[in-house]
Formats: structure tokens, sequence, C-alpha cells
């Protein structure tokens, strides 16, 4: 995997409430500003400059560095590990997760969560519609 360059823009599904919470985690870690969060379902937000239809981004966790590279899924989550210190516990994830056996492991699991994920717990939108449903891996 090519190190992420920040600042990393993080698209995240914040009416997904585990999703959410495992942003808020990261928000309140000091990042020094690595990290970019980007909620899904702000009304503002626009796929079009990324060239990333919103069904993909809502189907699983997508990160893009400064250089446009773009990480899914695991690869995603190593990339925001990687604005975190090598002695934290995100340090830790980051070089553990590149193993070969814990990277499959991890992905496995990763595509199992990101299938059962829209039966999930939500939270409450503004609009009181989140459109989660509707969502299905891309063809």
């Amino acid at each position: 995997m090519v190190t992420p360059e920040f600042p990393l823009q993080v698209f995240y599904d914040g009416a997904c409430s585990i999703c959410a919470a495992e942003m808020d985690i990261y928000k309140r870690k000091e990042h020094e500003g690595r990290l970019i969060f980007r909620d899904l379902n702000d009304p503002d937000f626009d796929p079009t400059p990324y060239g990333i239809a919103r069904e993909t981004f809502m189907f699983e966790m997508h990160s893009i560095d400064r250089k446009g590279r773009v990480y899914c899924g695991v690869e995603a989550f190593w990339a925001i590990w990687q604005a975190f210190p090598t002695s934290s516990w995100y340090g830790f994830l980051g070089s553990l997760i590149t193993f070969p056996g814990v990277n499959l492991l991890a992905r496995l699991a990763y595509a199992c969560f990101a299938r059962i994920r829209k039966y999930l717990p939500k939270r409450p939108c503004a609009d009181g519609v989140c459109g989660l449903k509707d969502h299905r891996p891309p063809s």
C-alpha cells in the first residue's frame, strides 16, 4: 500500500451509527489536521468532483489523499491510521493490517460488515430521510 499524502479526505455515512461513532473517535484524536471528514449525508456533499458514484461511496468507506489516490474499505482505514503516530493504537493497527493473513481476515470481515450495514441502527437524519435502505454493492 502506498502511504497517503495528507491531508486525507475521509468519506463516511454519518447516518450509520457505527460509522459515525468511529469517525467521532478519529475526530477527537490528535491528527494535526491530516484528516478532513466528509459526511456523505451532508446536503452540500456532491460526489461528482471525485468521479465516484454516490452508491459506491455509500457501500464502503473511502478516503482520498492529496494526490488523488483512492483507498477503499480496509485500505481506507489503513490510510486513516497513518495520520496517527506509530506509537499509538492506530499506528499499531496500521502496521498489523499489512500482514497478509491479517489483511485477508480484515477484508473478509469488512466485506461482511459492508453488506449488513444497511440493517444496522441508524442515526436520525436532519431531514428524516437518509436513503441508506436503497444502497447496494456497486455493479
